[in-house]
């Protein structure tokens, strides 16, 4: 495995975006266990991507403006969804418990969506991925295989440790109404400003 393929990997992971602040957010309000299903989806959100950028679908997203601007909006619309519902939260940032939490899968779910309508993701892999694989080399697919695999282990590794820190501090915070709210907040504009981020991604 390169060195340098291990190091680009984890700057990217690790430098806070929609999938880690999903992460954070579900660690605060409902704990570890939350925060690691909500890693596990945005990993799984990484599958349709790797899955693309393999078969030449990154291909057409690269030269279709169509395409790209409609899977673009999608996720900008979500990521707005997200941002509103975080907003409309009265007070506090809203902190579940066991009996009312979300089921893993709508978790899941939710953390596929943050990484699936995000056009830019397959482009990435498409561009990535191939800087590591020799031109001439044998089982160039499978090797291609192989770092996706690599990069969604370091992927639900990192988001794992950023939900466990937001669990391991959700005591501390969670008693403090003011901070939840901040918190809340926080959260809020963080999702509209990727939204309108994504918004203006080119190809």
């Amino acid at each position: 495995m390169s060195p340098e393929f291990l190091i680009t990997s984890l700057i990217i992971v690790a430098t806070p975006g929609t999938g880690v602040l999903f992460t954070l957010v579900a660690g605060l309000s409902r704990g570890a266990r939350a925060s690691l299903v909500a890693a596990l989806g945005c990993t799984l959100g990484i599958v349709p991507h790797a899955v693309a950028a393999l078969t030449g679908l990154a291909a057409v997203l690269h030269t279709s403006a169509v395409a790209f601007e409609t899977l673009k909006f999608l996720g900008v619309g979500y990521l707005l969804y997200m941002a509103w519902r975080t907003f409309r939260e009265t007070g506090s940032l809203s902190v579940e418990h066991s009996t009312a939490a979300p089921s893993a899968r709508r978790v899941i779910a939710s953390g596929v969506l943050v990484n699936l309508l995000n056009p830019k993701l397959t482009i990435f892999f498409f561009a990535f991925l191939p800087q590591f694989v020799g031109p001439d080399e044998p089982n160039a697919l499978l090797r291609m295989l192989q770092l996706s695999a690599v990069f969604m282990l370091l992927t639900l590794l990192i988001f794992a440790f950023y939900g466990a820190f937001a669990a391991s501090v959700r005591q501390h915070v969670t008693s403090r109404p003011r901070v939840m709210t901040w918190l809340r907040r926080s959260f809020g504009g963080a999702f509209a400003a990727l939204g309108v981020r994504l918004a203006f991604a080119t190809r």
